[in-house]
């Protein structure tokens, strides 16, 4: 089983040449006008003496009155880098330019927060946006949701609890299932691997007194796979067939329970497609394209 020594590493290794060759073909050109406003570090809540932020990324034309929340977390830590990867990614770029408002949520770190304060963290960020509707002139019952990897994942989950809820859900190559991974179960008991990554979000005050059904269910309380119901929102997911940290089949296990439930779902897989790949504005276009159908007001 791989370590989460290796997954991380792997995660970082082929992001890197991802947004190299994203910096390398995308055009930079110095008088061209951002279609966007950033404001940076805006803070919409506090946990543990810890504040919680979020970019915020207004259309410079032609507001559309709809509101993305792009959850910014990779490996589960949620550092300014991220937001720069969501910049080389294209993802305010192309969505703004469409006259969406995009709240670019950094929900924490795993060195500090664990999974549940970490979802709890992007919902408060929810409640925020509804409350600022008027001022950020936003419907509160048409925001998306968007994440990648960790991102998606944390994304997912909100989506699904509905606690805060939004209207669609577009997420890139999420783990979804905590309890098995490429087949085989995942044990919260070991030292390292999967196992030390599942215990350290779900169990962050330890696991030796819990019985093997409080394990299993705190393991599936992580699990976007094992947290469908019927009132979930509709789910896009993108992900590629070659993903080598975390595999197609994590995606098509929360396809599946999305279908059971009859819950709209579309999967969109990426022929070699690794963890990222090079040409993701692609397909960060499709999730707008999507976005649009899924938000629009005959969707109201």
């Amino acid at each position: 089983m791989k370590s989460s020594h290796f997954i991380l590493n792997t995660v970082h290794q082929q992001r890197f040449a991802a947004l190299y060759f994203l910096m390398c073909v995308t055009p930079i050109t110095a008088n061209a006008a951002s279609p966007y406003q950033q404001q940076e570090d805006v803070v919409f809540a506090q946990s543990h003496g810890v504040a919680i932020t979020m970019d915020i990324f207004t259309p410079q034309q032609n507001p559309n009155g709809l509101a993305i929340i792009d959850v910014a977390s990779g490996a589960w830590s949620s550092d300014r880098g991220k937001i720069r990867d969501h910049k080389r990614a294209l993802i305010f770029d192309i969505f703004c330019k469409r006259g969406y408002t995009v709240f670019a949520v950094r929900p924490g770190s795993l060195s500090r927060f664990s999974c549940a304060d970490m979802v709890d963290h992007v919902e408060q960020a929810i409640k925020w946006v509804k409350s600022k509707s008027e001022q950020y002139q936003i419907d509160p019952d048409r925001i998306g949701i968007v994440g990648a990897s960790a991102g998606g994942h944390l994304a997912s989950l909100v989506a699904l609890r509905q606690k805060t809820p939004v209207a669609a859900a577009g997420v890139f190559f999420p783990p979804t299932d905590f309890l098995k991974f490429e087949g085989k179960p995942i044990d919260p008991q070991e030292q390292d691997g999967l196992g030390a990554l599942a215990r350290a979000l779900a169990f962050p005050d330890g696991i030796d007194s819990l019985t093997e059904a409080e394990i299993q269910s705190g393991l599936k309380s992580i699990s976007p796979a094992h947290q469908v119901t019927a009132q979930a929102p509709p789910f896009l997911l993108i992900h590629g067939d070659a993903d080598r940290v975390v595999p197609l089949e994590q995606s098509e296990r929360l396809v599946a329970a999305l279908k059971k439930n009859d819950v709209p779902v579309e999967l969109i897989v990426k022929p070699g497609g690794g963890h990222p790949w090079f040409t993701i504005p692609v397909e960060v276009s499709k999730l707008a394209d999507w976005f649009d159908t899924q938000l629009s007001n005959e969707k109201k």
